[in-house]
């Protein structure tokens, strides 16, 4: 896959502070991070996207509505360092670049949250251009292309169903035909695999394994 031009990394801004909202003013649209950048979810910029901030929301956001097996949340961190270990089998010559792509492909849910497939569809496309802009923001953030290719979306896609494919079974409490209706029937991962990445992990495990890889691939 060729290597696109990409956006230059935006230089930091100073983090905003926050004026008390005025009568008849309106509604809220941004959230407040713990880096204390302020993120305009109907507009969001660059410069107000920490991977901190993105790591430290999916570690605590739970894939499944909550509805798996074990003492932690399957949290879209953990989910997506699967689908990125996933893609790493299926395209071991995957440029690192796109693996970072990979990785954040779910990103926009430390804002948005996980919805559920069936939610996703009642919601439409209000969701989905919410989801598409904050998308954009991120990778403009960390120097990454904003259209992604069709080849790198294809990969992705097939990770991200074998992903739910083994989450539903291991977890979620899915039959294994019943899983393969809606997700097919991926290759087996190794055991070893399996066990380590399908074991839900604690949320300070699963943001410091997110920063890890976060750094092992970013330009």
């Amino acid at each position: 896959m060729t290597e696109p031009d990409v956006p230059a990394k935006p230089v930091a801004k100073p983090v905003a502070k926050t004026a008390p909202r005025r009568a008849g003013a309106a509604p809220r649209a941004w959230q407040r991070m713990l880096s204390g950048r302020r993120l305009d979810l109907l507009d969001p910029s660059p410069l107000d996207v920490e991977i901190e901030d993105i790591a430290h929301g999916l570690a605590r956001v739970a894939r499944w509505n909550g509805q798996t097996s074990g003492a932690n949340i399957f949290s879209v961190a953990q989910h997506s360092l699967l689908v990125e270990k996933i893609s790493r089998r299926t395209h071991p010559d995957l440029d690192a670049r796109w693996r970072l792509c990979v990785l954040l492909h779910d990103a926009p849910e430390y804002v948005i949250g996980d919805m559920i497939s069936p939610f996703k569809a009642v919601l439409g496309g209000d969701y989905k251009a919410v989801e598409a802009r904050l998308l954009s923001a991120i990778c403009v953030r960390f120097s990454l292309p904003v259209g992604w290719p069709d080849q790198l979306l294809k990969i992705v896609k097939a990770a991200d169903r074998a992903s739910a494919y083994f989450e539903a079974t291991r977890l979620a409490g899915f039959a294994e035909e019943e899983a393969k209706a809606f997700f097919g029937r991926p290759a087996r991962l190794d055991a070893g695999v399996e066990k380590d990445y399908l074991t839900p992990w604690e949320a300070e495990t699963a943001k410091a394994r997110f920063l890890k890889r976060f750094e092992e691939l970013a330009p």
